[in-house]
């Protein structure tokens, strides 16, 4: 059964939390949504995790259920330290596995970077989802790259049109006209029409200001310096084939960052793997919590 709760930050930013599984169980695997969604994206992962596992998901501030979004907060830095907070709110002690879709996985390494004494001393196994680690530097969006470059530049332009609106949401009649292009930008082959759905009700849930705001932050960050200096933990990272958002290049460069990551290319799949290639990253979570739970076995 899915307990739901909210955590307060320092700044008075409330989060929207899901917790499932055993509130004794000897792990917490705590799973991060990506930009535009919310943390029902994994709910495949859950399920699967939550009979030997305390699973955690929340919504990013300005995503899904959580509160309303401040323009000054809207940078990576700020999701590193919300994610610090989630962690001493909810799992103050034990060993945490995390795992990141996307912004979520870019957000984990901010927290590595932020608060790298709590990483070393918390985190006992990562799975980084269909991320990167070099902001834009590879997103082409599948397009040839002169296209790719006036794509990015209108982008950015927009985004800071966005990021003024606020909590400005547009009218839900949207969804069936957005679906698609999500589907076109996000997914791969093949493609549950329900998944199509699902992603595109969370996108249009997402405040014009959070969709606009963290976008200057999210195209600068670069951490695959902070990613080498991490302690050794058991990690897995997944991309799709497809991913038109974060190729696979972007995961090549994190698992190279990462002595003895893992690798894992899904042939033909997009950018949301968590319920394109369900079997594959339950798997992988299934697997380094395992590992985090035997430390002596590594």
């Amino acid at each position: 059964m899915t307990q739901h709760s909210e955590v307060q930050l320092a700044d008075g930013s409330r989060l929207h939390v899901r917790q499932t599984g055993p509130a004794d169980a000897p792990v917490t695997v705590l799973l991060l949504h990506g930009w535009t969604l919310d943390g029902r994206i994994w709910h495949r992962q859950v399920a699967a995790l939550s009979e030997t596992a305390r699973v955690v998901t929340y919504d990013a501030r300005g995503h899904g259920r959580s509160g309303s979004l401040n323009r000054g907060a809207a940078t990576l830095d700020q999701l590193g330290d919300d994610l610090a907070e989630v962690m001493r709110a909810i799992a103050p002690t034990g060993p945490v596995v995390l795992g990141g879709h996307s912004l979520g996985g870019m957000t984990i390494m901010e927290y590595a970077h932020r608060h790298p004494g709590d990483f070393a001393a918390r985190v006992k196994g990562l799975v980084l989802v269909s991320t990167t680690a070099e902001g834009h530097a590879h997103t082409v969006y599948g397009l040839p790259p002169p296209l790719a470059r006036l794509v990015r530049v209108a982008e950015q332009t927009s985004a800071g049109v966005l990021a003024r609106l606020g909590d400005w949401r547009p009218h839900r009649a949207l969804t069936l006209a957005l679906q698609p292009g999500l589907r076109w930008l996000l997914f791969g082959y093949p493609c549950d029409p329900a998944d199509v759905r699902l992603t595109t009700k969370a996108v249009v849930r997402t405040p014009l200001g959070a969709i606009g705001g963290f976008r200057p932050s999210v195209g600068a960050q670069q951490r695959l310096e902070t990613l080498a200096a991490l302690p050794t933990v058991p990690t897995t990272v997944l991309v799709g084939e497809r991913d038109r958002l974060t190729p696979p290049t972007c995961a090549r460069s994190i698992a190279t960052a990462l002595p003895g990551a893992q690798l894992i290319v899904c042939p033909d799949a997009g950018h949301m793997l968590t319920l394109e290639r369900t079997d594959e990253v339950t798997s992988a979570l299934v697997d380094v919590v395992q590992h985090a739970h035997a430390p002596s076995t590594h």
